[in-house]
């Protein structure tokens, strides 16, 4: 056997068939009927003449239906795209013709959206929905496609060379999608089935640690579009854990869904989803107890002080964790205790990750200088059909292979990385950078404000100057937009603090809580052009 996620599935499946392995909207799987189920999908798959290579798109919400199609692609040796369920016609085409798909399974609630780019999409043939809503023309309904096919393995050959591609949210420019080896992100985003203790040394030890395993039961809160989520139900898999998951993100569910299932670890994304938890528990379900929640996990964006205070007073039991990782790297490292966006993001790393400078050699450790976040060993192949990105990204140093990341940073002397924030969205104000999750998170934590974005618009003097995008509490007098300058002057430095709010109803985030930054920066635009 080699490093390959559907070998290794099927090895974990026979010995805990029994054991309840998938949870979501009313439908409860073993392992056994998990597996069985996406069997039929992998045999449709090879009727339609899907097989190794070919590029799948999955445009659904949280469901067993996505969980399946990731494994039955596997199966076949055949590629899952994650689409962004919120991606309208032009980002669609886009998608849909960057990642080559070849096949569509999605949810019918969609179907206008898919139609309306067919005719864009010639590499697009064959449909499964899912749902009792109007069907795309020539689509045949998930459930029928599983009736038709046997339950039953029967497929080739596999290895560890097969891909797992996983295209980017898009924050700060078009999608990409980052091409890995299964082996590589076994170990780099799946901690090589132990990310908290010591990894297999090889394939077939899942299983057998799988055997002795007491049940874990893992709560992936994001949605699946989102590469973090992907990868912790795949570690809960492999793991022998029950995961569980909600369709879509509602505060309420995802306690009372916590509660119910007796949930022992939940991975979120940032304040986007820390929030309202956190005001859920504080109000309607106030005194509601989360016993056996030992971990809750931030992964993709970094809990600010204010709401990371807010939700450990609620769960003083509950250990709260910040992630860091990239789609590029897997997972990084971990917040230092007393980090936050607003005091400083500090983490500690793995061995395999450090700061290089422009000459790329490691950036000497309590030096102060600035340099781009990297990673060494298992990284991805690249960015699919993109050699202009991967080359930028991708570096042989030494005869190994890193990649660079947009994450710009120093490391102190104690070998901690400092990340300042992502280059991409930085601010050039007068030659000072100001790096807009500093600012973020010192927005939210004024009372009256419930989210930020921070960008920079055009300026003739300094080039660029800060403006912040804020959605404010409604049961709260509103500040003014002196009011909130002078709030974020007391607490960062003159240059950074935003010379103009624009206050908005809604902040417009990914689905999987992600900032938005084009978005802010055409409402900021916007907002200059008007006045």
């Amino acid at each position: 056997m080699e490093y390959n996620l559907a070998d290794i599935f099927e090895s974990v499946v026979d010995v805990v068939g029994d054991r309840e392995a998938l949870v979501c909207a009313g439908r409860r799987l073993t392992y056994t009927e998990l597996e069985a189920r996406a069997n039929r999908l992998a045999h449709h798959l090879e009727s339609i003449g899907v097989g190794p290579g070919d590029h799948v798109g999955v445009q659904l919400y949280n469901g067993t239906e996505y969980v399946e199609t990731m494994i039955a692609c596997f199966k076949v040796r055949a590629v899952p795209i994650n689409v962004n369920y919120r991606y309208v016609e032009d980002e669609l085409a886009y998608l849909f013709n960057d990642a080559d798909v070849v096949a569509l399974v999605h949810d019918t609630e969609f179907t206008p959206r898919v139609e309306a780019v067919r005719s864009r999409t010639p590499r697009l043939k064959h449909f499964i929905t899912v749902g009792s809503g109007t069907r795309t023309d020539g689509a045949v309904d998930y459930d029928d496609a599983l009736a038709a096919q046997p339950d039953s393995r029967g497929f080739g050959a596999r290895s560890g060379d097969d891909l797992y591609v996983i295209y980017t949210g898009g924050t700060t420019g078009m999608p990409k999608g980052v091409m890995w080896r299964q082996e590589d992100l076994f170990f780099a985003g799946m901690g090589g089935a132990d990310p908290v203790g010591t990894p297999v040394s090889s394939p077939e030890e899942v299983a057998e640690r799988a055997v002795g395993r007491g049940e874990l039961v893992m709560f992936p809160v994001a949605p699946l579009m989102h590469g973090a989520a992907q990868l912790a139900t795949w570690i809960g898999f492999l793991q022998a854990s029950r995961v569980v998951l909600v369709r879509k993100f509602d505060a309420v569910d995802v306690v009372e869904t916590a509660v119910r299932e007796g949930a022992n670890s939940m991975s979120i994304v940032g304040d986007a989803m820390a929030r309202p938890i956190a005001e859920v528990l504080a109000g309607p379900m106030q005194g509601t107890e989360l016993r056996a929640l030992f971990a809750i996990s931030s992964a993709g964006a970094i809990l600010s002080e204010s709401v990371r205070d807010k939700l450990q007073g609620l769960l003083p039991k509950t250990m709260l964790l910040d992630n860091f990782g990239a789609s590029e790297t897997g997972f990084q490292g971990t917040g230092k205790a007393g980090s936050s966006p607003d005091k400083g993001l500090k983490f500690t790393v793995n061995a395999r990750s450090a700061v290089l400078g422009d000459d790329l050699k490691p950036i000497v450790p309590g030096s102060g200088d600035i340099g781009r976040l990297a990673q060494r060993g298992h990284v991805p192949l690249g960015y699919y059909k993109d050699p202009e990105k991967t080359a930028a990204s991708f570096v042989t140093i030494d005869g190994e292979r890193w990649v660079l990341l947009g994450d710009m940073a120093t490391i102190e002397a104690d070998g901690t990385i400092a990340i300042l924030g992502r280059g991409a969205v930085c601010i050039n104000t007068g030659g000072e950078k100001v790096y807009p999750e500093e600012v973020e998170a010192v927005l939210k934590a004024h009372p009256a404000v419930y989210d930020a974005v921070v960008t920079g618009v055009p300026d003739e003097r300094f080039g660029q100057r800060v403006a912040a995008v804020v959605q404010l509490r409604p049961e709260l007098a509103a500040p003014t937009q002196a009011d909130l300058i002078a709030y974020a002057r007391e607490h960062v430095a003159g240059y950074k603090a935003p010379r103009l709010v624009v206050v908005v109803p809604e902040i417009r985030r990914s689905p999987s809580g992600k900032a938005d930054y084009p978005w802010a920066a055409k409402v900021a635009a916007a907002h200059v052009a008007s006045v």
